[in-house]
């Protein structure tokens, strides 16, 4: 079915059944782009578009958002690399990018399948030593039962990154997030943060399992912004630097974790290495 504009939107079906939404934009190779935790397959429309001159663009809709199907009772890892496999095998696209937890399905799917022969990835979610950790998950799940969507969302933000806005007292957080957030954009995320604890339930279980990238055969780029070394994607990124066999990093100092998602224009100019191509 139509996307309007020029951009498509179509689905394929998973191995357990459900409905996975695509949106395809623009002319050459294909590339598949995996968003992260409390983002949509809209969220990426711009770096899309970027990307759209000199690629096919294929967004997915992860399950839990858009026309997607929901996670279902036995959500887990696999279910992420079994959607990334139905849309492959409709596009036979054999190029990958993955931003934050998209990053950590698109190194399990690579790990799985040899279909993939470049893989990007921008500051992937692997835990390395216990960094991503789940103790906040409970109370933010409390916290949402009870209708407190703004506090349950400040005990996510400060339990994911203890050493940024983990210091800020959560008094500090409530004035100034309806401030940097826009409302659409905070209901966004207030939605999927039943998905996202999962997802980071997820990431915790497999800690410490990155040596099995040693099985990946694509040429894999490893991708982190500024602030890197003081979130968990500093030392996520030196170890799979370590285990990968073909890997090359690139970093980008002009932008934060989400520059890729509202930054996009500048994304191919911070770079100091190469780029997906």
């Amino acid at each position: 079915m139509s996307g309007g504009r020029d951009r498509r939107i179509d689905t394929v079906v998973s191995r357990d059944g459900t409905e996975i939404a695509y949106q395809t934009i623009g002319k050459g190779p294909d590339v598949l782009i995996v968003p992260g935790a409390l983002a949509i397959a809209d969220d990426f429309d711009a770096f899309a578009r970027e990307l759209a001159e000199r690629f096919t663009v294929v967004t997915v809709e992860r399950r839990g958002r858009g026309q997607s199907g929901p996670q279902g009772d036995d959500y887990g890892i696999n279910s992420e690399c079994d959607d990334l496999a139905a849309v492959q095998a409709a596009t036979g696209a054999k190029l990958l990018f993955g931003h934050s937890f998209g990053g950590f399905i698109a190194l399990e799917a690579a790990r799985r399948s040899n279909v993939f022969e470049k893989l990007a990835v921008y500051e992937p979610g692997v835990s390395i030593d216990g960094s991503v950790d789940v103790s906040w998950a409970a109370g933010t799940q409390r916290q949402l039962a009870r209708g407190q969507d703004l506090a349950a969302f400040i005990t996510f933000v400060r339990g994911i990154n203890p050493q940024t806005t983990g210091k800020a007292p959560r008094w500090l957080l409530r004035l100034i997030l309806p401030i940097a957030i826009r409302k659409r954009e905070r209901e966004q995320k207030y939605r999927l943060l039943p998905a996202t604890i999962r997802e980071h339930a997820e990431v915790a279980r497999l800690d410490n399992t990155y040596d099995s990238y040693r099985d990946i055969t694509a040429q894999v780029l490893l991708m982190a912004g500024k602030d890197a070394n003081a979130t968990a994607a500093g030392p996520a990124v030196k170890r799979l630097l370590a285990v990968l066999p073909r890997a090359t990093v690139a970093e980008f100092p002009a932008l934060d974790h989400f520059g890729p998602e509202k930054r996009p224009k500048q994304w191919p100019r911070s770079s100091r290495s190469s780029s997906l191509r």
